[in-house]
């Protein structure tokens, strides 16, 4: 169990590398990766359930000890990022497809990446924890009802349809994941040590299969796409600092609420394109997911290395 830790260890650490790697393999080699397409939500399924198993009653505190917090973070995930999307997507003339593709990672929720960033930029690693999990939940409701209020005018959007999508391949994973850990408590707890190396092999994989299925589009627009991601993203975290900063909130919390805004699930925005649009449509999730793995590791090495605060239990509300 030790070596398996510490390979799962190894993988977590070094995840950007892997998700930059395999993209430029299956780039070069897409049929090497392109069988992998029909098992894209089940290998979703499979990192929403790892991360319920990781989650426990103490880690939604911070919605009870500082709920103002909380809620600008949640608030900001789903209202700067889907924005952000649309107005660039109109500003860029963006085709139909690639318009409904970045305004679809835009409404999706902040990704589990976000906490590991949080913690190393010694930011608010419980505010961040809890966000993720709140806005992962209400992604059922928020991400289908956003993607039809702002899509719809390039493309018809089954908001129905996408909600059963993410009940199946997010929620109930994530709601299996916290009931069995209730009932396997230590069992599960022996095994949370192996679930980087899950979460790391299972998002390569969806984003090596994405670009695997999409090399020809990549190469007619993938400039275009790499910028506007690039733009969605930097704007995403620089907004997300100057919100929590205006509204008066401490250090850390600013960290992580710039985080968690900037940071989205890019697989299940790959997944969600690939079932309701069509392929191009999740090569903006799939190069959000190779670019924020390089930009948060940068911004989070940057910050902790340039910060005198440490970790200490979270009382959000106050202010700097």
């Amino acid at each position: 169990m030790k070596t398996l830790e510490k390979i799962s260890n190894f993988a977590g650490s070094t995840f950007a590398l892997w998700v930059i790697l395999f993209a430029v393999l299956s780039f070069f080699l897409p049929g090497g990766f392109t069988w992998i397409e029909p098992h894209i939500s089940l290998l979703l399924g499979v990192i929403m359930f790892g991360m319920g198993l990781t989650l426990s009653l103490s880690d939604f505190k911070a919605v009870f000890q500082a709920p103002r917090s909380v809620f600008i973070a949640v608030l900001a995930q789903f209202i700067v990022m889907p924005l952000l999307a649309y107005g660039l997507a109109t500003i860029f003339q963006l085709p139909p497809e690639v318009a409904v593709g970045v305004i679809l990672v835009g409404c999706c929720p902040g990704g589990t990446a976000s906490n590991v960033m949080t913690f190393l930029a010694k930011g608010n690693t419980a505010l961040s924890v809890s966000v993720t999990a709140i806005s992962t939940l209400l992604a059922p409701i928020l991400t289908p009802a956003l993607t039809l209020l702002l899509a719809s005018k390039w493309l018809p959007v089954s908001a129905g349809s996408m909600f059963m999508s993410i009940v199946k391949i997010v929620l109930i994973p994530i709601v299996l994941g916290i009931v069995m850990r209730l009932l396997f408590q230590k069992q599960v707890e022996k095994s949370v040590a192996a679930l980087p190396l899950v979460s790391v092999v299972g998002i390569v994989a969806v984003a090596s299969a994405v670009v695997a299925v999409n090399t020809e589009n990549i190469v007619k627009e993938g400039l275009l796409i790499f910028a506007i991601v690039v733009l969605h993203n930097v704007l995403g975290l620089a907004l997300g600092f100057l919100l929590a900063k205006a509204l008066r909130l401490n250090f850390r919390d600013q960290k992580a609420v710039s985080i968690e805004v900037g940071m989205q699930n890019s697989g299940l925005g790959s997944t969600l394109a690939l079932t309701h649009f069509s392929p191009i449509a999740a090569v903006p999730s799939a190069i959000f997911s190779v670019w924020h793995n390089i930009s948060g590791p940068v911004l989070a090495t940057w910050w902790g290395k340039n910060s005198d605060d440490t970790e200490r239990p979270i009382n959000s509300d106050k202010t700097a």
